[in-house]
């Protein structure tokens, strides 16, 4: 009993470090506690690592708002909640962002338990009928994105270089090799992608941002209640069908912003909760189906699964936790912004540039380097950076239908 709960505060105190610092994700974290796992088993025993990888799972997908908001810098669940966060941020309203975001985070948590049950009881019978539809349903997503866009041809243009992108990075990503071996491609793509052209615009910005304050959330209970749902569905889906993740149930929940003016608090409570809903929900698929939809997951299930109803409590407090350290963090808006943005645009960049190297090697580096020059486009068109999830959903699109091969 000791060790799980020694392996709850660890995982909680890892998943607010892969949240708060840049370029650092739960699952290259969970890759490290793997490779770890020999001395980890002695001091923690298979219950207590598993309760640390849930913990620090669920934690990160409440941290990871900051570096969105305050920074501008997405990781790949966060990329499509950069923009409507920062621009919060940018308005003086970053402490309402994270708290929002936190929000959708716990009722995400909430909304997806029944979702949880009913996946541990129907996933098995009726898995093998939908996995032929997946692509069709990507397919879909991004048509309606492009067709629905103020300039379809730019942004059709900017899905397809982003997919062929994509497809060239995660067919080649064994090339993507650094300091601790095999390294995750996602972190120079979509940092190039999404993070970098805020950091170089913010490099530019000759108005400081607006003073930070903070008297109330603007945006209703039953608001946030509603579109919670919408976003633990969100993440049923992308926890379900293979082939998906957090961002690209978070593309989908943009068709809707996209097409009818979606309010960015709105958009903040769907991504989130999707985002901690799919990672709850992966467990009952490993459960379930056996199927790892994460780093995290295959490092659980490297390990003797404990009791399903021991990690659903663990992630429950988790969700807890995370909700109160992100909520009290989220005063930090009014230290971070005080400070030079170009000075830590500039600081940022080299640490994100420095991760690429170290986790990725010149592999990473090349493709950081395309990403970047992928990512600068919507700004000069004036179109939505949502296109460039063109890197993930048009891979991911041709892999289910049976097109191509990683």
């Amino acid at each position: 009993m000791l060790g799980v709960v020694a392996g709850f505060f660890t995982g909680v105190t890892l998943g607010i470090i892969a949240g708060f610092v840049p370029g650092i994700h739960s699952n290259t974290l969970a890759g490290l506690l793997a490779a770890c796992s020999v001395p980890l088993i002695v001091v923690f025993g298979i219950d207590g690592i598993s309760v640390m990888i849930v913990s620090m799972m669920v934690v990160y997908t409440f941290a990871d708002i900051l570096p969105s908001t305050f920074l501008g810098v997405p990781d790949p669940d966060t990329v499509l909640s950069v923009l409507p966060a920062h621009n919060l941020c940018l308005m003086g309203n970053g402490e309402e962002a994270v708290r929002v975001s936190a929000l959708g985070s716990l009722w995400g948590f909430v909304f997806c338990l029944p979702l949880f049950a009913l996946f541990m009881i129907f996933l098995p019978s009726v898995q093998e009928y939908v996995d032929w539809g997946v692509g069709l349903v990507i397919l879909l997503a991004a048509g309606l994105l492009i067709v629905f866009s103020k300039a379809p041809s730019w942004s059709f243009a900017v899905f397809l270089v982003s997919g062929l992108l994509g497809i060239y990075a995660m067919r080649f990503s064994y090339f993507s090799f650094g300091v601790f071996g095999i390294g995750e491609i996602l972190l120079p793509l979509l940092t190039g992608l999404f993070g970098i052209p805020v950091l170089l615009t913010s490099m530019r910005a000759l108005s400081k941002p607006a003073e930070q304050t903070f008297s109330g959330l603007m945006i209703s209970q039953g608001s946030i209640i509603g579109n919670g749902i919408k976003g633990a569905f969100a993440g049923a889906i992308v926890g379900w069908l293979p082939g998906f993740s957090s961002g690209t149930a978070n593309a989908l929940l943009a068709v809707r912003r996209s097409s009818e003016k979606m309010d960015p608090r709105e958009y903040l409570v769907s991504t989130s909760a999707a985002n901690t809903a799919n990672a709850v929900l992966g467990l009952a698929a490993l459960y379930a189906l056996g199927r790892m939809r994460s780093g995290a997951m295959v490092t659980l299930a490297s390990f003797d699964l404990p009791s399903v109803y021991l990690l659903v409590l663990a992630a429950g407090a988790a969700a807890l936790a995370g909700y109160l350290v992100t909520v009290s963090s989220s005063k930090l808006s009014r230290v971070i912004m005080h400070l030079d943005q170009k000075i830590i645009a500039r600081a940022v960049l080299l640490f994100l540039v420095g991760m690429t190297v170290i986790f990725c090697g010149p592999f990473g580096v090349l493709i950081l380097i395309l990403s970047t020059l992928v990512g600068l486009v919507p700004g000069m068109a004036d179109i939505p950076r949502i296109f460039c999830m063109g890197a993930i959903m048009l891979p991911v699109m041709l892999f289910t239908l049976g097109i191509l091969n990683f």
